[in-house]
């Protein structure tokens, strides 16, 4: 058998079934309608993102998916355009179409759940890029045939075409089959060059990695999780609620906090304007600057130094 990885403080990810039957029965109780929408009507760039090698910025796709672009690369993370998670259809449209996405550079993978890493996905992608995984997931990338795939450990750094690739620690657990739970890692990737330091945090609960995070770097925008949380007695050892993020958010000392991981996939029993309200209303309690929060539209880009 191989490894099996564990969290920081050996936090511990699984439910047992009777835990599963358990939220069933809550969630038929609840009758709530998990299939309202977020908005998403920005004006797209795709012309500009399709063109550009030399600004900074960043895109969400929805989910965890993102294109940022940094000294001249094009970066996507965790990219899944699938229509259906399991038997969910999903629940709003990718914000740029796949086929409009420049040739790619770089894809980083958090971790092996189907809604973070979707091959059908990776084998439409432009351009022939470079994948970053997880400890022990590089084997399932060479058996597809992939080549050009570098695994990391919690703190490795890799130097790719001037960006410096970060693998950092996050609380969650990883499985695509009833045989290979947790014989991959999970964690989030830190992108950093000399003028900007960008966090993508993946899927995590809260925990105490955040501290040793702010330790190593200083952080301008972090893209953070806030949905899935729901029932929090079951899933908060692996997805952070929108009050945990914004103390998460503190704990980092980051300058900017971008929203993601909700309103794209029903994974939980909270909606995504659930998730959006309560941050909003946890940023409101703690008094922070509005311009700190940087709530986007599906497929809306920000440059940075202006549009």
């Amino acid at each position: 058998m191989g490894k099996r990885y564990e969290n920081l403080d050996a936090v511990r990810s699984n439910k047992s079934f009777k835990d599963m039957l358990r939220w069933n029965k809550e969630r038929r109780r609840k009758m709530k309608d998990l299939t309202t929408q977020i908005e998403q009507s920005p004006v797209k760039k795709v012309a500009e993102l399709q063109q550009n090698r030399t600004r900074t910025s960043y895109t969400w796709i929805g989910h965890s998916t993102f294109l940022i672009q940094m000294n001249g690369l094009n970066i996507l993370t965790d990219p899944v355009w699938a229509k259906r998670m399991g038997f969910d259809k999903r629940s709003t449209e990718p914000g740029i179409a796949l086929e409009d996405l420049p040739e790619m550079d770089v894809v980083v993978i958090s971790h092996g759940h189907y809604d973070h890493l979707d091959f059908p996905t990776l084998k439409r992608l432009k351009g022939n890029p470079h994948y970053f995984v997880p400890a022990g997931l590089k084997r399932l990338f060479t058996r597809k045939g992939y080549r050009q795939v570098t695994e990391m450990n919690w703190w490795d750094s890799v130097d790719h075409k001037g960006v410096t690739i970060h693998f950092v620690p996050a609380q969650h657990w990883t499985r695509r089959s009833l045989t290979d739970m947790n014989t991959s890692h999970w964690g989030g990737f830190v992108f950093q060059t000399a003028e900007k330091t960008y966090y993508f945090v993946g899927d995590t609960g809260y925990f105490s990695g955040f501290n040793q995070i702010a330790e190593r770097f200083a952080i301008d925008t972090v893209f953070m999780p806030i949905g899935a949380y729901e029932p929090e007695w079951f899933m908060a050892p692996a997805h952070i609620s929108p009050e945990d993020s914004v103390k998460a958010f503190l704990e980092l000392g980051a300058k900017q906090f971008v929203p993601m991981h909700y309103g794209a996939y029903r994974l939980a029993d909270d909606t995504g304007p659930e998730a959006l309200e309560r941050l909003l209303h946890a940023w409101e309690q703690q008094h922070l600057p509005q311009e700190q929060l940087k709530v986007l539209l599906i497929g809306e880009t920000i440059f940075e130094g202006g549009a």
